[in-house]
Protein backbone atom coordinates (compact mmCIF):
# COMPACT_ATOMS: atom_id res chain seq x y z
CA UNK A 1 0.00 0.00 0.00
CA UNK A 2 1.50 3.29 -1.16
CA UNK A 3 0.00 5.42 2.22
CA UNK A 4 1.95 2.40 4.25
CA UNK A 5 5.56 3.20 2.82
CA UNK A 6 4.68 7.21 3.26
CA UNK A 7 4.00 7.04 6.48
CA UNK A 8 7.15 4.70 7.60
CA UNK A 9 9.70 6.20 5.58
CA UNK A 10 9.04 9.44 4.34
CA UNK A 11 6.62 11.47 1.45
CA UNK A 12 8.89 11.25 -1.64
CA UNK A 13 6.46 13.36 -3.56
CA UNK A 14 6.94 16.12 -1.02
CA UNK A 15 9.89 14.75 0.55
CA UNK A 16 8.49 16.39 4.00
CA UNK A 17 8.66 14.02 6.92
CA UNK A 18 5.41 12.00 7.27
CA UNK A 19 4.66 13.33 10.68
CA UNK A 20 4.31 17.36 8.58
CA UNK A 21 2.76 15.98 5.52
CA UNK A 22 -0.06 13.40 6.21
CA UNK A 23 -2.86 15.36 5.54
CA UNK A 24 -1.22 16.42 2.01
CA UNK A 25 0.79 12.82 0.73
CA UNK A 26 -2.05 10.42 0.79
CA UNK A 27 -2.72 11.23 -2.90
CA UNK A 28 -0.86 11.68 -6.56
CA UNK A 29 0.35 14.43 -8.19
CA UNK A 30 -2.44 15.23 -11.35
CA UNK A 31 -1.20 14.80 -14.34
CA UNK A 32 -1.37 19.04 -14.72
CA UNK A 33 1.91 18.74 -12.18
CA UNK A 34 3.82 16.78 -14.21
CA UNK A 35 7.15 17.78 -14.08
CA UNK A 36 8.59 18.60 -17.84
CA UNK A 37 12.39 18.00 -18.29
CA UNK A 38 13.53 21.61 -18.30
CA UNK A 39 12.53 21.42 -14.58
CA UNK A 40 14.48 18.51 -14.17
CA UNK A 41 18.01 20.38 -14.04
CA UNK A 42 16.67 22.12 -11.06
CA UNK A 43 17.41 20.77 -7.32
CA UNK A 44 15.23 17.42 -7.26
CA UNK A 45 14.34 18.45 -3.37
CA UNK A 46 13.80 22.10 -4.00
CA UNK A 47 11.04 21.18 -6.96
CA UNK A 48 8.94 18.65 -4.64
CA UNK A 49 8.59 21.36 -2.26
CA UNK A 50 7.17 23.36 -4.93
CA UNK A 51 4.77 21.16 -6.00
CA UNK A 52 3.45 19.96 -2.35
CA UNK A 53 3.33 23.59 -1.94
CA UNK A 54 0.92 23.83 -5.22
CA UNK A 55 -1.02 20.90 -3.19
CA UNK A 56 -1.26 22.98 -0.28
CA UNK A 57 -2.76 26.05 -2.06
CA UNK A 58 -5.27 23.89 -3.45
CA UNK A 59 -6.37 22.13 -0.12
CA UNK A 60 -6.50 25.11 1.58
CA UNK A 61 -9.20 26.69 -0.43
CA UNK A 62 -11.82 27.95 1.49
CA UNK A 63 -14.51 25.92 -0.75
CA UNK A 64 -12.17 23.01 -1.82
CA UNK A 65 -13.87 23.34 -5.81
CA UNK A 66 -10.95 25.73 -7.38
CA UNK A 67 -7.80 24.66 -9.11
CA UNK A 68 -5.06 26.40 -8.80
CA UNK A 69 -4.12 28.44 -12.24
CA UNK A 70 -1.94 31.49 -13.51
CA UNK A 71 -4.47 34.43 -13.54
CA UNK A 72 -4.99 35.29 -17.28
CA UNK A 73 -7.52 36.93 -19.26
CA UNK A 74 -9.37 36.69 -22.65
CA UNK A 75 -6.81 38.86 -24.87
CA UNK A 76 -8.49 41.99 -26.63
CA UNK A 77 -6.83 42.02 -30.48
CA UNK A 78 -3.80 43.66 -31.25
CA UNK A 79 -5.03 47.07 -32.19
CA UNK A 80 -6.69 48.00 -28.31
CA UNK A 81 -3.31 46.67 -26.53
CA UNK A 82 -1.23 49.09 -28.39
CA UNK A 83 -3.57 51.75 -27.27
CA UNK A 84 -3.58 50.91 -24.07
CA UNK A 85 0.48 49.98 -24.06
CA UNK A 86 0.47 53.95 -25.45
CA UNK A 87 -1.68 55.33 -23.09
CA UNK A 88 0.54 53.25 -20.25
CA UNK A 89 3.68 55.14 -21.54
CA UNK A 90 2.19 58.37 -21.25
CA UNK A 91 1.75 58.88 -25.05
CA UNK A 92 -2.09 59.31 -25.49
CA UNK A 93 -1.57 62.42 -27.46
CA UNK A 94 -0.72 59.54 -30.14
CA UNK A 95 -4.07 58.35 -30.10
CA UNK A 96 -6.05 61.73 -29.35
CA UNK A 97 -3.96 63.91 -31.70
CA UNK A 98 -4.05 66.51 -28.49
CA UNK A 99 -0.69 68.26 -28.47
CA UNK A 100 0.53 67.86 -24.85
CA UNK A 101 3.83 68.64 -23.38
CA UNK A 102 4.56 65.71 -21.25
CA UNK A 103 4.30 63.85 -24.47
CA UNK A 104 6.41 65.81 -26.71
CA UNK A 105 8.53 66.03 -23.99
CA UNK A 106 9.07 62.70 -23.85
CA UNK A 107 9.41 62.02 -26.95
CA UNK A 108 12.04 63.95 -27.74
CA UNK A 109 14.43 62.16 -24.47
CA UNK A 110 13.69 58.80 -26.35
CA UNK A 111 17.01 56.35 -27.26
CA UNK A 112 17.28 54.21 -30.49
CA UNK A 113 15.77 51.55 -29.41
CA UNK A 114 13.42 52.93 -27.09
CA UNK A 115 11.87 54.67 -30.02
CA UNK A 116 11.83 51.66 -32.21
CA UNK A 117 10.31 50.41 -29.67
CA UNK A 118 7.40 53.18 -29.90
CA UNK A 119 6.98 53.59 -33.32
CA UNK A 120 6.77 49.44 -33.94
CA UNK A 121 3.56 49.85 -31.41
CA UNK A 122 2.27 52.92 -32.95
CA UNK A 123 2.45 51.53 -36.69
CA UNK A 124 0.52 48.44 -35.50
CA UNK A 125 -1.76 50.44 -33.98
CA UNK A 126 -2.59 52.56 -37.21
CA UNK A 127 -2.42 49.67 -39.46
CA UNK A 128 -5.44 48.20 -36.97
CA UNK A 129 -7.11 51.33 -37.69
CA UNK A 130 -6.97 51.17 -41.20
CA UNK A 131 -7.97 47.53 -41.57
CA UNK A 132 -11.08 49.38 -39.81
CA UNK A 133 -11.48 52.07 -42.16
CA UNK A 134 -11.31 54.24 -39.83
CA UNK A 135 -8.28 57.64 -40.03
CA UNK A 136 -5.34 58.41 -37.89
CA UNK A 137 -4.83 61.26 -36.06
CA UNK A 138 -1.56 61.89 -36.74
CA UNK A 139 0.91 60.90 -39.11
CA UNK A 140 4.01 58.26 -38.24
CA UNK A 141 6.46 60.62 -39.50
CA UNK A 142 4.98 63.75 -38.34
CA UNK A 143 6.23 62.15 -34.97
CA UNK A 144 9.71 60.45 -35.96
CA UNK A 145 10.22 61.95 -39.24
CA UNK A 146 11.62 59.81 -42.00
CA UNK A 147 13.47 56.63 -41.47
CA UNK A 148 16.96 56.46 -42.04
CA UNK A 149 19.46 54.08 -40.80
CA UNK A 150 21.91 56.48 -38.71
CA UNK A 151 18.85 58.07 -36.69
CA UNK A 152 17.62 56.69 -33.49
CA UNK A 153 14.03 55.38 -34.33
CA UNK A 154 14.80 52.96 -36.84
CA UNK A 155 14.74 49.52 -35.78
CA UNK A 156 17.28 46.94 -34.93
CA UNK A 157 19.63 44.83 -36.09
CA UNK A 158 18.17 41.49 -37.57
CA UNK A 159 21.35 39.49 -36.57
CA UNK A 160 21.13 38.00 -33.14
CA UNK A 161 21.60 40.51 -30.42
CA UNK A 162 22.91 39.36 -26.75
CA UNK A 163 23.17 40.80 -23.24
CA UNK A 164 26.86 42.41 -22.56
CA UNK A 165 28.50 40.76 -20.08
CA UNK A 166 28.47 43.85 -17.61
CA UNK A 167 25.28 45.45 -16.22
CA UNK A 168 25.66 49.25 -16.57
CA UNK A 169 22.76 51.59 -15.08
CA UNK A 170 24.49 54.23 -16.83
CA UNK A 171 23.26 53.40 -20.33
CA UNK A 172 19.59 52.03 -21.22
CA UNK A 173 19.65 47.93 -21.09
CA UNK A 174 18.63 47.73 -24.60
CA UNK A 175 21.00 50.24 -26.41
CA UNK A 176 23.63 48.05 -24.33
CA UNK A 177 23.00 44.83 -26.35
CA UNK A 178 25.01 43.85 -28.63
CA UNK A 179 25.51 42.02 -31.92
CA UNK A 180 26.84 38.66 -32.37
CA UNK A 181 27.29 36.16 -35.08
CA UNK A 182 24.74 34.14 -36.40
CA UNK A 183 25.59 30.97 -34.71
CA UNK A 184 26.18 32.29 -30.99
CA UNK A 185 22.95 32.91 -28.73
CA UNK A 186 22.98 35.75 -26.74
CA UNK A 187 21.47 33.53 -24.04
CA UNK A 188 24.88 31.48 -23.86
CA UNK A 189 26.55 35.11 -23.09
CA UNK A 190 24.35 36.27 -20.14
CA UNK A 191 26.60 35.98 -17.35
CA UNK A 192 27.45 38.38 -14.73
CA UNK A 193 30.74 38.04 -13.21
CA UNK A 194 29.71 39.98 -10.18
CA UNK A 195 28.71 38.72 -7.50
CA UNK A 196 25.21 40.44 -5.68
CA UNK A 197 27.27 42.32 -3.50
CA UNK A 198 29.01 44.00 -6.17
CA UNK A 199 26.67 44.69 -9.14
CA UNK A 200 28.05 47.44 -10.87
CA UNK A 201 26.22 51.07 -10.12
CA UNK A 202 26.73 54.85 -10.59
CA UNK A 203 29.18 55.34 -7.47
CA UNK A 204 29.10 58.95 -8.96
CA UNK A 205 25.64 60.06 -8.19
CA UNK A 206 24.89 57.15 -5.46
CA UNK A 207 21.93 54.88 -5.48
CA UNK A 208 18.41 56.61 -6.20
CA UNK A 209 15.61 54.42 -4.00
CA UNK A 210 12.47 54.29 -5.29
CA UNK A 211 10.94 56.29 -2.20
CA UNK A 212 13.88 58.91 -3.08
CA UNK A 213 12.07 60.95 -6.04
CA UNK A 214 8.61 62.71 -5.89
CA UNK A 215 5.44 60.98 -7.19
CA UNK A 216 5.46 62.77 -10.40
CA UNK A 217 8.93 62.23 -11.26
CA UNK A 218 8.50 58.41 -10.40
CA UNK A 219 5.53 58.46 -12.69
CA UNK A 220 7.77 59.53 -15.15
CA UNK A 221 10.12 56.27 -14.09
CA UNK A 222 7.51 54.47 -14.95
CA UNK A 223 6.52 55.55 -18.27
CA UNK A 224 10.33 55.26 -19.47
CA UNK A 225 10.39 51.69 -17.73
CA UNK A 226 7.57 50.79 -20.06
CA UNK A 227 9.32 51.83 -22.82
CA UNK A 228 12.41 50.46 -22.06
CA UNK A 229 11.31 46.90 -21.33
CA UNK A 230 9.50 46.66 -24.29
CA UNK A 231 12.75 47.93 -26.45
CA UNK A 232 14.60 45.38 -24.53
CA UNK A 233 12.35 42.45 -25.38
CA UNK A 234 12.51 43.41 -29.26
CA UNK A 235 15.45 43.88 -29.30
CA UNK A 236 15.92 40.33 -27.78
CA UNK A 237 13.37 39.37 -30.22
CA UNK A 238 11.20 37.90 -27.40
CA UNK A 239 7.74 38.72 -27.09
CA UNK A 240 6.39 41.25 -24.16
CA UNK A 241 3.35 39.14 -23.07
CA UNK A 242 1.10 41.15 -21.09
CA UNK A 243 -2.73 40.16 -19.95
CA UNK A 244 -5.42 43.53 -20.12
CA UNK A 245 -5.68 45.33 -17.07
CA UNK A 246 -9.38 43.95 -15.60
CA UNK A 247 -10.89 45.89 -12.42
CA UNK A 248 -11.05 43.20 -9.91
CA UNK A 249 -13.64 43.93 -7.44
CA UNK A 250 -12.59 43.28 -3.86
CA UNK A 251 -13.68 44.04 -0.01
CA UNK A 252 -14.46 47.69 0.95
CA UNK A 253 -13.17 46.52 4.81
CA UNK A 254 -11.41 43.97 6.41
CA UNK A 255 -7.92 42.45 6.08
CA UNK A 256 -7.55 39.43 3.58
CA UNK A 257 -9.29 39.64 -0.06
CA UNK A 258 -9.02 43.05 0.02
CA UNK A 259 -7.23 45.26 -2.08
CA UNK A 260 -3.60 46.80 -1.21
CA UNK A 261 -4.50 50.98 -2.06
CA UNK A 262 -8.03 50.35 0.05
CA UNK A 263 -6.49 48.75 3.24
CA UNK A 264 -3.71 51.18 2.94
CA UNK A 265 -6.33 53.94 3.07
CA UNK A 266 -7.93 52.16 6.27
CA UNK A 267 -4.45 52.42 7.69
CA UNK A 268 -3.81 55.93 6.45
CA UNK A 269 -6.25 57.12 9.35
CA UNK A 270 -4.98 55.03 11.74
CA UNK A 271 -1.18 55.55 11.03
CA UNK A 272 -0.85 58.37 8.87
CA UNK A 273 1.74 57.57 5.70
CA UNK A 274 1.78 54.32 6.05
CA UNK A 275 2.93 52.30 3.30
CA UNK A 276 2.53 48.47 4.04
CA UNK A 277 -1.07 47.49 5.32
CA UNK A 278 -0.58 46.90 9.42
CA UNK A 279 -1.08 43.12 9.08
CA UNK A 280 1.02 42.71 6.88
CA UNK A 281 3.95 44.08 9.18
CA UNK A 282 2.31 42.68 12.29
CA UNK A 283 3.03 39.33 10.71
CA UNK A 284 6.52 39.87 9.73
CA UNK A 285 7.06 40.98 12.59
CA UNK A 286 5.65 37.79 14.44
CA UNK A 287 7.46 35.71 12.38
CA UNK A 288 11.02 37.48 12.61
CA UNK A 289 10.70 38.09 16.63
CA UNK A 290 9.82 34.53 17.12
CA UNK A 291 10.38 31.62 13.92
CA UNK A 292 13.42 32.70 11.58
CA UNK A 293 15.05 29.97 13.41
CA UNK A 294 11.72 27.71 13.25
CA UNK A 295 13.12 24.43 11.26
CA UNK A 296 11.04 24.40 8.05
CA UNK A 297 9.31 27.95 8.34
CA UNK A 298 7.20 28.52 5.85
CA UNK A 299 7.77 24.85 4.48
CA UNK A 300 6.49 23.38 7.12
CA UNK A 301 2.34 23.68 6.72
CA UNK A 302 0.47 24.98 9.98
CA UNK A 303 -2.81 23.23 11.00
CA UNK A 304 -5.14 24.03 8.76
CA UNK A 305 -8.16 24.12 11.30
CA UNK A 306 -6.01 26.66 13.56
CA UNK A 307 -5.03 28.60 10.46
CA UNK A 308 -9.02 29.01 9.46
CA UNK A 309 -9.88 30.02 13.33
CA UNK A 310 -6.85 32.28 13.61
CA UNK A 311 -8.21 34.14 10.47
CA UNK A 312 -11.35 34.58 11.37
CA UNK A 313 -10.31 36.10 14.86
CA UNK A 314 -7.87 38.74 12.74
CA UNK A 315 -10.79 39.53 11.16
CA UNK A 316 -12.81 40.05 14.11
CA UNK A 317 -10.46 41.71 16.42
CA UNK A 318 -7.19 42.77 14.70
CA UNK A 319 -8.18 46.95 14.32
CA UNK A 320 -9.47 46.49 17.98
CA UNK A 321 -5.80 45.46 19.47
CA UNK A 322 -7.76 42.81 21.12
CA UNK A 323 -5.97 39.78 19.12
CA UNK A 324 -3.79 37.91 21.19
CA UNK A 325 -0.67 37.39 19.52
CA UNK A 326 1.33 34.88 22.10
CA UNK A 327 -1.74 32.40 20.97
CA UNK A 328 0.05 32.27 17.05
CA UNK A 329 1.99 29.64 16.65
CA UNK A 330 5.07 29.95 13.83
CA UNK A 331 3.95 27.80 11.52
CA UNK A 332 0.81 29.48 11.60
CA UNK A 333 1.88 32.75 11.38
CA UNK A 334 3.80 31.42 7.87
CA UNK A 335 0.28 30.03 6.68
CA UNK A 336 -1.57 33.17 7.58
CA UNK A 337 1.30 35.34 5.78
CA UNK A 338 1.05 33.51 2.60
CA UNK A 339 -2.61 33.54 2.86
CA UNK A 340 -2.73 36.67 2.76
CA UNK A 341 -0.72 37.19 0.03
CA UNK A 342 -2.71 34.88 -1.83
CA UNK A 343 -6.25 36.19 -1.07
CA UNK A 344 -5.37 39.79 -2.73
CA UNK A 345 -7.67 40.70 -5.14
CA UNK A 346 -4.44 41.50 -7.75
CA UNK A 347 -1.08 39.48 -7.61
CA UNK A 348 1.76 41.16 -6.08
CA UNK A 349 3.16 41.64 -8.98
CA UNK A 350 0.15 42.99 -10.93
CA UNK A 351 -1.83 40.82 -13.64
CA UNK A 352 -0.91 42.88 -16.33
CA UNK A 353 2.69 41.80 -16.10
CA UNK A 354 2.66 38.23 -14.65
CA UNK A 355 3.42 36.73 -18.17
CA UNK A 356 5.98 39.09 -18.42
CA UNK A 357 7.34 37.77 -14.89
CA UNK A 358 7.10 34.25 -16.41
CA UNK A 359 8.91 34.44 -19.24
CA UNK A 360 12.04 36.44 -17.39
CA UNK A 361 13.92 32.65 -16.77
CA UNK A 362 15.70 33.82 -19.91
CA UNK A 363 16.25 37.85 -19.55
CA UNK A 364 17.44 37.69 -15.68
CA UNK A 365 18.42 41.02 -13.71
CA UNK A 366 17.88 44.22 -16.33
CA UNK A 367 13.98 43.31 -17.17
CA UNK A 368 13.06 42.28 -13.94
CA UNK A 369 14.57 45.88 -12.65
CA UNK A 370 12.17 47.44 -15.21
CA UNK A 371 9.28 45.26 -13.96
CA UNK A 372 10.30 46.22 -10.47
CA UNK A 373 9.76 50.34 -11.47
CA UNK A 374 6.33 49.40 -13.34
CA UNK A 375 4.61 48.15 -10.26
CA UNK A 376 2.29 50.42 -8.35
CA UNK A 377 3.64 52.01 -5.10
CA UNK A 378 1.70 50.11 -2.70
CA UNK A 379 2.23 46.56 -4.15
CA UNK A 380 6.25 47.79 -4.41
CA UNK A 381 6.24 48.89 -0.88
CA UNK A 382 4.72 45.63 0.32
CA UNK A 383 6.75 43.00 -1.69
CA UNK A 384 9.59 45.38 -0.79
CA UNK A 385 8.95 44.26 2.70
CA UNK A 386 8.05 40.77 2.01
CA UNK A 387 10.94 40.17 0.48
CA UNK A 388 13.69 41.26 3.35
CA UNK A 389 12.07 39.06 5.82
CA UNK A 390 12.40 36.24 3.30
CA UNK A 391 16.26 37.41 3.04
CA UNK A 392 16.19 37.32 6.95
CA UNK A 393 14.66 33.55 6.32
CA UNK A 394 17.90 32.54 4.60
CA UNK A 395 20.34 34.32 6.27
CA UNK A 396 19.14 31.66 9.22
CA UNK A 397 19.59 28.68 7.38
CA UNK A 398 21.97 27.09 9.76
CA UNK A 399 19.16 26.80 12.16
CA UNK A 400 15.78 26.61 9.92
CA UNK A 401 17.28 24.68 7.57
CA UNK A 402 15.66 26.80 4.37
CA UNK A 403 18.25 27.74 2.26
CA UNK A 404 17.76 30.70 -1.12
CA UNK A 405 16.26 27.65 -3.33
CA UNK A 406 13.95 26.14 -0.69
CA UNK A 407 12.41 29.56 0.24
CA UNK A 408 12.17 30.32 -3.23
CA UNK A 409 10.11 27.04 -4.39
CA UNK A 410 7.52 27.54 -1.54
CA UNK A 411 7.07 31.58 -2.47
CA UNK A 412 6.97 31.18 -6.17
CA UNK A 413 3.29 29.32 -6.05
CA UNK A 414 2.16 31.88 -3.69
CA UNK A 415 3.17 34.97 -5.78
CA UNK A 416 2.49 33.34 -9.15
CA UNK A 417 -0.34 31.08 -9.34
CA UNK A 418 -4.03 31.97 -9.40
CA UNK A 419 -7.06 30.30 -7.47
CA UNK A 420 -9.64 30.27 -10.39
CA UNK A 421 -10.44 27.90 -13.63
CA UNK A 422 -8.02 25.25 -14.46
CA UNK A 423 -4.88 25.48 -15.37
CA UNK A 424 -2.72 23.45 -18.17
CA UNK A 425 -0.19 21.20 -18.26
CA UNK A 426 2.04 23.90 -20.11
CA UNK A 427 0.80 27.00 -17.77
CA UNK A 428 1.48 24.98 -14.72
CA UNK A 429 5.44 24.01 -15.69
CA UNK A 430 5.30 28.14 -16.80
CA UNK A 431 4.62 28.66 -13.17
CA UNK A 432 7.16 26.49 -11.52
CA UNK A 433 10.22 28.54 -13.71
CA UNK A 434 8.70 31.31 -11.56
CA UNK A 435 10.85 30.00 -8.75
CA UNK A 436 14.07 30.89 -10.28
CA UNK A 437 12.63 34.22 -10.32
CA UNK A 438 11.70 34.56 -6.77
CA UNK A 439 15.46 33.41 -6.08
CA UNK A 440 16.47 36.87 -7.92
CA UNK A 441 14.32 38.73 -5.91
CA UNK A 442 15.75 37.79 -2.61
CA UNK A 443 18.82 37.81 -3.71
CA UNK A 444 19.53 40.97 -5.65
CA UNK A 445 16.57 43.11 -3.73
CA UNK A 446 18.91 45.70 -2.77
CA UNK A 447 19.89 46.53 -6.43
CA UNK A 448 16.17 46.35 -8.04
CA UNK A 449 14.62 48.43 -5.32
CA UNK A 450 16.68 51.45 -7.18
CA UNK A 451 16.42 53.52 -9.98
CA UNK A 452 18.28 53.13 -13.09
CA UNK A 453 20.37 56.06 -13.66
CA UNK A 454 20.11 56.09 -16.78
CA UNK A 455 15.88 56.86 -16.45
CA UNK A 456 16.62 59.29 -13.71
CA UNK A 457 18.75 61.33 -16.31
CA UNK A 458 15.72 60.95 -18.66
CA UNK A 459 13.65 62.36 -16.49
CA UNK A 460 15.67 65.17 -16.40
CA UNK A 461 16.09 65.95 -20.27
CA UNK A 462 12.00 65.21 -19.56
CA UNK A 463 11.80 68.01 -17.32
CA UNK A 464 13.75 70.36 -19.12
CA UNK A 465 12.05 69.40 -22.33
CA UNK A 466 8.66 70.66 -20.73
CA UNK A 467 10.16 73.47 -19.25
CA UNK A 468 11.67 74.85 -22.43
CA UNK A 469 7.97 73.95 -24.56
CA UNK A 470 6.34 76.25 -21.80
CA UNK A 471 8.53 78.95 -22.13
CA UNK A 472 8.32 78.74 -26.26
CA UNK A 473 4.53 78.79 -25.35
CA UNK A 474 5.03 81.99 -23.33
CA UNK A 475 6.72 84.07 -25.70
CA UNK A 476 3.37 83.87 -28.07
CA UNK A 477 1.81 86.13 -25.15
CA UNK A 478 2.19 89.74 -25.86
CA UNK A 479 0.96 90.74 -22.78
CA UNK A 480 3.98 88.45 -21.28
CA UNK A 481 6.34 89.69 -23.76
CA UNK A 482 5.78 92.91 -22.54
CA UNK A 483 6.48 92.08 -19.13
CA UNK A 484 9.91 90.47 -20.15
CA UNK A 485 11.05 93.61 -21.92
CA UNK A 486 10.23 95.67 -18.93
CA UNK A 487 12.07 93.40 -16.54
CA UNK A 488 14.75 93.11 -18.62
CA UNK A 489 15.14 96.71 -18.64
CA UNK A 490 15.31 96.75 -14.77
CA UNK A 491 17.22 93.74 -14.64
CA UNK A 492 20.07 95.64 -16.57
CA UNK A 493 20.75 98.36 -13.97
CA UNK A 494 23.47 97.45 -12.22
CA UNK A 495 23.02 95.52 -9.13
CA UNK A 496 24.62 92.41 -7.51
CA UNK A 497 22.10 89.77 -6.92
CA UNK A 498 22.24 87.43 -3.68
CA UNK A 499 21.94 84.39 -5.91
CA UNK A 500 25.23 85.44 -7.58
CA UNK A 501 26.91 82.06 -6.27
CA UNK A 502 30.41 81.59 -7.42
CA UNK A 503 30.47 78.03 -9.71
CA UNK A 504 31.03 75.23 -7.57
CA UNK A 505 29.63 77.03 -4.62
CA UNK A 506 25.98 75.93 -3.85
CA UNK A 507 24.15 77.11 -0.90
CA UNK A 508 22.52 74.27 1.48
CA UNK A 509 19.43 75.21 3.49
CA UNK A 510 18.64 73.48 7.13
CA UNK A 511 15.37 75.32 8.25
CA UNK A 512 15.43 73.19 11.40
CA UNK A 513 18.72 73.53 12.81
CA UNK A 514 20.20 76.40 14.23
CA UNK A 515 22.58 76.93 11.46
CA UNK A 516 19.87 77.13 8.72
CA UNK A 517 22.40 77.89 5.79
CA UNK A 518 26.16 77.58 4.81
CA UNK A 519 27.59 77.95 1.39
CA UNK A 520 30.22 75.26 0.52
CA UNK A 521 32.42 74.83 -1.43
CA UNK A 522 32.70 71.68 -4.23
CA UNK A 523 35.32 70.00 -5.07
CA UNK A 524 35.76 66.43 -7.13
CA UNK A 525 35.70 64.46 -3.61
CA UNK A 526 32.81 66.64 -1.84
CA UNK A 527 30.45 63.95 -0.98
CA UNK A 528 26.50 64.60 0.23
CA UNK A 529 27.72 62.84 3.69
CA UNK A 530 30.63 65.22 4.20
CA UNK A 531 27.48 68.62 4.03
CA UNK A 532 25.34 66.62 6.62
CA UNK A 533 28.23 66.16 8.64
CA UNK A 534 29.75 69.90 8.58
CA UNK A 535 26.32 71.27 9.78
CA UNK A 536 26.02 68.24 12.54
CA UNK A 537 28.88 70.10 13.55
CA UNK A 538 28.38 73.34 13.59
CA UNK A 539 24.70 73.25 14.85
CA UNK A 540 23.97 73.95 18.18
CA UNK A 541 20.49 72.29 18.33
CA UNK A 542 18.15 71.03 15.91
CA UNK A 543 14.27 70.90 16.35
CA UNK A 544 12.78 68.28 18.57
CA UNK A 545 10.37 66.83 15.98
CA UNK A 546 13.34 65.64 14.26
CA UNK A 547 15.09 63.63 16.26
CA UNK A 548 16.03 60.21 15.80
CA UNK A 549 15.40 60.35 12.06
CA UNK A 550 17.50 59.88 8.93
CA UNK A 551 18.84 63.63 8.02
CA UNK A 552 19.44 63.83 3.87
CA UNK A 553 20.35 66.21 1.45
CA UNK A 554 17.71 66.90 -0.94
CA UNK A 555 17.94 68.28 -4.61
CA UNK A 556 14.96 70.49 -5.25
CA UNK A 557 13.78 71.99 -8.25
CA UNK A 558 16.19 72.86 -11.36
CA UNK A 559 15.66 69.71 -13.87
CA UNK A 560 14.17 67.29 -11.22
CA UNK A 561 11.09 68.05 -8.36
CA UNK A 562 12.62 66.16 -5.65
CA UNK A 563 15.35 64.03 -5.11
CA UNK A 564 16.98 62.84 -2.03
CA UNK A 565 20.82 62.12 -2.40
CA UNK A 566 22.47 59.42 -1.31
CA UNK A 567 25.38 60.07 1.35
CA UNK A 568 28.20 59.07 -1.04
CA UNK A 569 26.98 61.21 -3.73
CA UNK A 570 29.54 63.25 -5.24
CA UNK A 571 27.97 66.66 -5.55
CA UNK A 572 30.37 68.43 -8.02
CA UNK A 573 28.76 65.17 -10.31
CA UNK A 574 25.11 66.39 -9.32
CA UNK A 575 25.45 69.89 -9.10
CA UNK A 576 26.62 70.02 -12.76
CA UNK A 577 23.50 67.67 -14.01
CA UNK A 578 21.69 70.10 -12.35
CA UNK A 579 22.90 73.93 -11.65
CA UNK A 580 19.26 75.24 -10.93
CA UNK A 581 18.50 73.04 -8.03
CA UNK A 582 18.29 74.02 -4.45
CA UNK A 583 19.61 71.84 -1.79
CA UNK A 584 18.07 71.39 1.80
CA UNK A 585 18.77 69.19 4.66
CA UNK A 586 15.59 67.46 5.45
CA UNK A 587 14.40 64.41 7.58
CA UNK A 588 14.41 61.26 4.79
CA UNK A 589 10.91 60.23 4.32
CA UNK A 590 10.42 56.91 5.55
Amino acid sequence: NIIVVIITVYCNYCNYTYRSCLQYCSHTPPPAFSRSNSQASMDSTSMEDFWCEVESIKESSEDGSDEATLLEFKPADEGELEAEWLQDVGLSTLISGAEEEDGQALLSTLTRTQAAAVQKRYNTYTQTLRKKNKHTVRDVRDIFGTCDSSVSNCGLDKDSPYVTEELSYEVSFSESITVLPKNQEWTKNQRFKKEDSALPVSFRFGLTEVGDLSPEDMKKIRYLSLIELTAFYDALGVELKRNRAERVRGRENGLFGVPLTVLLENDQKKVPGIKVPLIFQKLLLKLEETGLETEGILRVPGSASRVKNLHQELEAKFYEDAFDWEQVRNNDAAGLLKMFIRELPSPLFTVEYLPAFITLIKLQLQALHLLIMLLPEANRDTAKAFLQFLKKVVANEGKNKMNLWNVSMIVAPNLFIYKGKRANQQEMQAAATTAHIVRLLIRYQDILWTVPSFLISQVRKMNEAAMNNSKRQLMFDKGVRKLLRRKTMERERPERLESDIPEGVIRVYAPLHSKVSMAIQLNSQTKAKDILARFHCESRWVNQNILGQIQSLHEIGGNIGQHCLDPDAYMLDVYRENPQAEWVIKPKAS
